[in-house]
């Protein structure tokens, strides 16, 4: 006990310290949500990564998914390797940090906003990631409490409370800077802790090949005459895998605190070093965590149940680590904090910077110099910290709905709607106003409605998970082909493109560098 209480106190301090070393860099806007537009390959890679994955997916997605599939949930973890790290490196992010920066924009709503010349889908933008980050703040902190309710026997409600906290004082400190440089330093213990974990769980029942034979004697419910279903390739129920991959690979590419990590790296080959880096973190992390959870049914007997007679998926990983040794378990708590401290940090300063550049700044508040939009988001960040611990509390005691549940909702609805609109903005000059109304419109109202209607027991997909993959894939098609009935928005798409500028432009950059300056005036 005395080591768990030691790990994690370790890891608060330091925390708590880089976000005071780090207050240098946020003394403006663009260096407290952008770190100035000059981190480096390793720290956004990090930083990508570790937002990527929390409590949400070690505990809440492996879990459920691992019970359901089997090892061959490994393939989400792949996936969100291959589609959701390398491929949106490689098509997102050069081209989203030369435009954003020559747009001058520092938030998803504010690309819309110059993007497409309208103020109304800014505004827009801005409110549904208000809207659809709070439930997916909220459920970090699910998996992470029981973690610490297994280790320490603490309360749920002491162990939100203390996780707010920490996240409040390095982030509002620190800002950008603070959040990356703690990234990497988590990520760290996320690799090796979750190395450790496996080899230790497998060691449990016997080794791999001991542990696998005992998973292919496990019968399907969905399956029963298919004999070693959990031990398959594409396990029982390949549709629904498929859903699961493409709501949390393809996901990452219409998700604002994702997109955020282009806009602040460095430019030139930062990005290519960025891509190799981050895909295999996510190798390890995804798909160690995924193939963790898929020898969750060697546990049936301990995991608990609900009145239904169904398995508490929040439950099953905590289950399956409960009977390691205890400086194991500390490095465990220290993993998952880790994890959900880093995502945590992204979502509510992500939140706080939209709310305050793209609704507040001059539509509610007149005059609002830098100054005051530090203030301001300063002051909405420890609000939304306090509103999504609330929502955690009240879901924890009502028992609405599983993490996996909350955090699909969340992803479907945001990167339903802004998939779309943003990949199509970067490469076609052809995207209309039109299109990106109707992309807002159907991401938010099939998942909205599809909730809306479970809760009365009429839900029209009944999985959240592929309702969600379903409005990503409708917000890729729907833009092209409204685009093509309305008139384009006039847009001069030759800024986002480094090899299409002029002698004057590339005069102006090389100037500007020999000056020693970080940042271009946006040429548009």
């Amino acid at each position: 006990m005395i080591a768990k209480i030691t790990m994690v106190l370790a890891f608060a301090a330091i925390a708590i310290i880089i976000g005071i070393l780090c207050q240098k860099h946020a003394g403006s806007v663009t260096g407290f949500i952008l770190g100035g537009r000059n981190v480096g390959p390793w720290l956004s890679a990090f930083a990508f990564g570790t937002s990527y994955f929390s409590a949400v997916i070690f505990v809440g997605y492996a879990g459920q998914f691992g019970w359901k599939y089997g090892l061959s949930a490994t393939w989400v973890g792949i996936g969100n390797a291959i589609l959701g790290s390398l491929l949106a490196w490689w098509v997102l992010g050069p081209r989203t940090r030369e435009m954003t920066q020559r747009l001058g924009a520092a938030t998803m709503p504010e690309f819309f906003g110059k993007r497409y010349r309208s103020r109304a889908l800014r505004i827009a933008a801005a409110a549904i990631i208000f809207v659809f980050l709070i439930p997916y703040t909220a459920s970090v902190y699910n998996g992470l409490s029981r973690l610490f309710g297994m280790a320490f026997g603490l309360p749920y409600e002491a162990c939100v409370i203390g996780m707010a906290l920490i996240t409040c004082i390095y982030v509002v400190l620190g800002g950008y800077m603070a959040t990356v440089v703690n990234d990497f330093l988590q990520g760290i213990v996320m690799l090796f802790g979750i190395t450790a974990v496996i080899c230790a769980v497998l060691a449990g029942n016997g080794g791999f090949s001991q542990a696998v034979i005992g998973l292919s004697h496990v019968q399907a419910e969905t399956n029963p005459d298919l004999q070693g279903a959990f031990v398959s390739m594409f396990g029982p129920d390949l549709l629904n895998l498929l859903g699961v991959v493409v709501l949390t690979s393809l996901g990452t590419w219409g998700l604002p605190q994702m997109v955020q990590k282009f806009y602040a790296i460095k430019s030139g080959p930062a990005i290519k070093q960025g891509a190799i880096i981050s895909t295999i973190f996510a190798m390890v992390v995804a798909g160690g965590s995924y193939f963790l959870g898929g020898f969750g049914r060697l546990y049936s007997g301990q995991i608990e149940m609900s009145a239904a007679g169904t398995p508490i998926y929040d439950s099953i990983i905590p289950t399956m680590l409960s009977t390691l040794p205890d400086l194991l378990v500390g490095l465990v708590i220290v993993l998952v904090l880790s994890a959900s401290m880093s995502t945590l940090s992204s979502l509510v300063l992500t939140s706080s910077s939209t709310l305050t550049l793209d609704l507040l700044k001059d539509n509610v508040v007149k005059n609002m110099d830098e100054k005051r939009q530090l203030t301001w988001m300063r002051g909405l960040l420890v609000a939304f910290v306090a509103i999504s611990a609330i929502i955690a509390l009240v879901q924890y005691n009502s028992s609405i709905t599983f993490i996996a549940q909350l955090m699909s909702i969340s992803w479907g609805a945001l990167a339903g709607t802004f998939l779309g609109p943003f990949l199509w903005g970067l490469y076609s000059k052809r995207i209309s106003k039109a299109a990106v109304w109707t992309s807002f419109i159907v991401g938010v109202s099939l998942t909205s409605g599809n909730m809306i209607a479970g809760f009365f027991g009429h839900a029209l997909i009944a999985s959240p998970i592929n309702c969600g993959a379903l409005a990503m894939l409708l917000s890729l098609a729907i833009v092209p082909l409204v685009s093509l009935a309305t008139k384009p928005v006039d847009f001069d798409m030759d800024i986002a493109l480094p090899s299409r500028k002029s002698a004057t432009d590339r005069e102006i950059e090389a100037e500007a560098r020999a000056e020693g300056l970080e940042e271009i005036e946006p040429l548009a």
